[in-house]
This record gives structure tokens, C-alpha cells and sequence, in this order.
């Protein structure tokens, strides 16, 4: 029984080495990740209960990838099998004033093709209190879609926490439909929303002066919605960023501590690790403010190492949101 579901496709990841460009390596290096999966993987990290719904194709890539997830603590239960391949995505790692680069290769995969009325999501939601879900899974296939909308009204009808990361992916969108089309109805039934000034536009056609104005119009459009948060990005190089949680919760606004990441050995699932934290900061915290600096130390962290998910325990997070960001050697 988990207390936190999540939704979503899990790709391969295949990164050329030693921050080297794709026309140098002669090599990539395997992992696996996807946003919702991240997020189930970190939440593990911290001792949450978490399941992952997803499909996979019923061959040795399929079973390596739900391997590897199930090898970090996640319940792999709603892992099914379906035809088609395994999505896959190439990084490419930056470095100072050269930005990392990922190419996608996730056409006719399982999960595309997936089966909407393969999943039971009464049973999934069994003893749950927290569902999960990325605007990218709408965006890979009608299917998709279906099953999302499926998932989020059964988990609304059975009084659980919903939370999204709108996540704003264009090329994904290829199957007739506009993120604008299918995202608000799906939207309106949540709780929680990660949504920039730039997603606000590009879904929602709202044009905004800045994270607060942008927030106090999704809220006003979607009345459900108790909490709109972010991070916001300062870019000094691909290798050094500031990082700071934001927040709206319909009566003010909140903003975490900022953090500098200097070194980042791989921003990729930053996302991920911080809408984790706030999950997590949300089920164990009374103080919201302590919530989004839990949240946002969580991404902070992330940054420093490689691989999709978030690899660290709730105490470490806590050692960094209490200012210890020394990096002493621990004995």
C-alpha cells in the first residue's frame, strides 16, 4: 500500500561521457528516467511509500528499466507490458557557457500505445493519499491522455491530494490535439500546480507581469487549485545557477531560501526532486514555509548528482535547508 501514486512514461537515458559532445563520445552511459517516475523515486529515497503506474514493452529493455526502478524503493506493482518500444532520450552535458543538449526518440513507444482500460485505479489508489501526474503525459498519445484523465477523477472521487507539473512539452503534442485543448480540464480537478509564466502562456493563454500575477489568474481560472509554486532559475552558466522555491497559496505570496549551485553535476530531474520534497514537506509539515525550503533544498541537491532521480535522504535535505551547504567531508 503506497501513500503517493505517480503516472507517467519512464524513458532510457543515454548521456555522452565526461560532458564530451555527441559528435566526440564513442560511448553513452544507460540510465532510466521520467519525470513522474523521478519523483516516485525520490520520495522512496526519503521513506515515503511511493508506486509508479507505467508500461513498459515485455522485453530485457523493459525489465532492465523496471529493474532499476524497483531497485530504488519503488513499488513496481502497476509496472504492465504492452506492445512497442522503450522511449529513449540522449544528453548531451554542458559546460560553462555551452548549455546541455537532449534529443528525444520516443515515437510508437509502450507507453503510447498503452490500453487505457488496463488499469484499475480504484485498486492503484488503495490506502493512498497523494497523485501525481506531468502535463507531458497527456502530451504523448490520446491514450495517454485518456488514462490520465481516468486516473485523476478516481483519485478525485476518493478524496485524495492531486498535484501536477504542467510541464509544457510542444514537439510532444503530434496526435490532433493542443496542450490547450486537454490540460484545463485536467488541471481544474487539481490541488497543486507547478506551472511557470511561460507554461501559463503557452497552455493557458495567460499573459502575466511576473509569478504572481500569473498565479492569482490560474487560481481565479481554477478555483481547486490551493497552491501554484516554481523555482526560479538565475542561469549564470550552464555549470552555475541560483536556485529559489516559489509559492502562492491563494492569500500570499512565499519565497525559500536561495540557493547557489556551483558546480551543477546534472540539473536534469531538478523538477522532479523539488515537486518531490513538496510532497513530502506537505504530508509531514504543518508550516508551509518549511515545505517549499524543504522543497527547494531537495532540487538543490539533485544538482550535485547524476542521473535522473534524486538520490538523498530526507536528513540530508534537512541538513542543507538548515544552512549546512559546506560540502565537509563526513566521517
Amino acid at each position: 500500500m503506497s501513500t503517493v501514486v505517480t503516472f507517467g512514461e519512464i524513458m532510457m537515458r543515454l548521456t555522452a561521457p565526461d560532458r564530451q559532445r555527441f559528435s566526440q563520445a564513442t560511448c553513452l552511459g544507460i540510465t532510466y528516467g521520467g519525470g513522474e517516475a523521478n519523483t516516485a523515486a525520490a520520495l522512496s529515497q526519503m521513506g515515503v511509500r511511493a508506486a509508479h503506474v507505467t508500461v513498459f514493452p515485455d522485453n530485457d529493455l523493459g525489465r532492465s528499466a523496471s529493474a532499476f526502478f524497483h531497485k530504488s524503493g519503488v513499488d513496481t506493482t502497476y509496472f504492465l507490458s504492452g506492445p512497442g518500444r522503450l522511449g529513449l532520450y540522449f544528453m548531451e552535458v554542458g559546460a560553462g557557457i555551452r548549455p546541455s543538449r537532449i534529443v528525444y526518440d520516443r515515437y510508437e513507444s509502450a507507453f503510447a500505445k498503452l490500453d487505457p482500460a488496463g488499469f484499475d485505479w480504484e485498486k492503484i489508489f488503495d490506502g493512498a493519499k497523494w497523485f501525481h501526474w506531468t502535463g507531458i503525459t497527456p502530451a504523448v498519445s490520446e491514450a495517454a491522455a485518456q488514462a490520465c484523465t481516468d486516473a485523476i477523477r478516481t483519485a478525485r472521487r476518493l478524496g485524495l491530494t492531486i498535484s501536477t507539473d504542467v510541464n509544457y512539452r510542444r514537439v510532444l503534442w503530434q496526435y490532433g490535439k493542443k496542450a490547450s485543448d486537454v490540460m484545463p480540464s485536467l488541471v481544474e480537478e487539481c490541488d497543486v500546480a507547478v506551472c511557470t509564466e511561460g507554461d501559463a502562456a503557452d497552455i493557458f493563454g495567460i499573459q502575466s507581469a511576473g509569478f504572481l500575477n500569473m498565479a492569482e489568474q490560474m487560481k481565479q481560472r481554477f478555483p481547486n487549485l490551493g497552491k501554484i509554486i516554481a523555482t526560479r532559475r538565475d542561469t549564470l552558466s550552464a555549470t552555475h545557477n541560483r536556485l529559489t522555491g516559489i509559492c502562492f497559496d491563494g492569500k500570499g505570496y512565499h519565497e525559500s531560501p536561495t540557493f547557489d549551485l556551483n558546480p551543477i553535476v546534472d540539473r536534469i530531474g531538478g523538477g522532479d526532486a523539488f515537486m518531490a520534497g513538496f510532497i513530502y514537506g506537505s504530508l509531514h509539515f504543518d508550516d508551509q514555509m518549511r515545505a517549499l525550503s524543504f522543497a527547494t533544498a531537495a532540487s538543490a541537491l539533485k544538482h550535485t548528482i547524476e542521473g535522473d532521480f534524486n538520490l538523498v535522504t530526507a536528513a540530508e535535505i534537512e541538513q542543507v535547508m538548515q544552512g549546512d551547504v559546506s560540502g565537509r567531508l563526513l566521517r
